[in-house]
C-alpha cells in the first residue's frame, strides 16, 4: 500500500549564491576589475571563489587584503557597478534546480529567496532565469537593517506565510546560511554543490544533499 505524503516543511527558504546559482564566474569577473582598477594583479577565480560570502563589501574586502583597507569603500562602489552591468554575463541555475524549484512549487510548499547579495541584483538575476515568480519574496541583504547570520530575514519571510520555525526549512550552501537556521531556530539543509562545501561539511549540519532534486524528499515526507 503506498503511502499518502505530506509535506514536512512548508516554507522552504533557499540562499541564492552557491544554492541556487553558479555565479563564481562573473564575482570573479567583477572582483578582478576591482584590483586590476586599483593597479594590483587580478587572482585566480578558484582563490576568489573561497571569498564569497556575507555580501559584496566582505568579498571586496577580502580580496584588498587588511592593508588596503582604505580602499574598501572605493573598491564596494567600484564592484557594484561593475557587477550591476554583467549579473548575467556567464550565471546559471545549478543542474537540477529548475526541476527541483518545479516540483517544490508543484508540491504546495512556499518558497522564498534568503541572500547577502543586494536585493535589487537578486531579483534581476532570478527574472533573467526565469525563475523569479517561483518565489513569493526575496530578502536580500540591504533589505533589511540586519542580514544573515542574523535571523531577521529568515523572520520576515516566515511571517509571510505565517509559517511556524518546525515547518520551515532554510537551504544553503555555507556555514553563514547553517548559523542563521540555528539562530531562527529552523530546519537547515546543506548543499554540497555550493562555493565551499569543505567548510560547511566540516560544520557537521543535519543533512547535505549533492543533488537539487533531492530536496524535494526531503520537504516532502511521508506518513503511515
Amino acid at each position: 500500500m503506498t503511502r499518502p505524503r505530506r509535506l514536512r516543511y512548508e516554507h522552504v527558504a533557499i540562499d541564492l549564491d552557491g544554492t541556487l546559482i553558479d555565479s563564481r564566474a562573473d564575482l570573479a569577473g567583477a572582483t578582478n576589475h576591482v584590483l586590476e582598477s586599483f593597479g594590483f594583479a587580478p587572482i585566480a577565480p578558484e582563490s576568489v571563489y573561497a571569498l564569497v560570502g556575507e555580501g559584496a563589501r566582505r568579498l571586496v574586502s577580502r580580496a584588498l587584503g587588511e592593508s588596503h583597507a582604505g580602499l574598501v569603500d572605493e573598491g564596494v562602489a567600484r564592484f557594484l557597478a561593475y557587477y550591476a552591468d554583467h549579473l548575467l554575463d556567464r550565471t546559471r541555475l545549478y543542474p537540477g534546480v529548475p526541476e527541483a524549484l518545479s516540483a517544490l512549487a508543484a508540491s504546495g510548499a512556499a518558497l522564498s529567496v534568503l541572500t547577502n547579495k543586494p536585493v535589487a541584483m537578486s531579483r534581476t538575476i532570478l527574472s533573467g532565469l526565469g525563475v523569479a515568480t517561483m518565489f513569493c519574496d526575496v530578502i536580500g541583504g540591504d533589505s533589511l537593517p540586519s542580514r544573515k547570520p542574523d535571523p531577521a530575514g529568515l523572520d520576515y519571510l516566515r511571517g509571510l506565510t505565517g509559517t511556524s520555525c518546525e515547518r520551515t526549512l532554510l537551504v544553503g550552501d555555507s556555514t553563514v546560511d547553517l548559523a542563521t537556521a540555528v539562530a531562527g531556530g529552523t530546519a537547515f539543509c546543506g548543499v554540497g554543490w555550493g562555493l565551499v562545501p569543505a567548510a560547511l561539511r566540516a560544520a557537521n549540519p543535519e543533512r547535505i544533499v549533492d543533488d537539487p532534486r533531492e530536496l524535494v524528499d526531503v520537504v516532502i515526507g511521508s506518513v503511515a
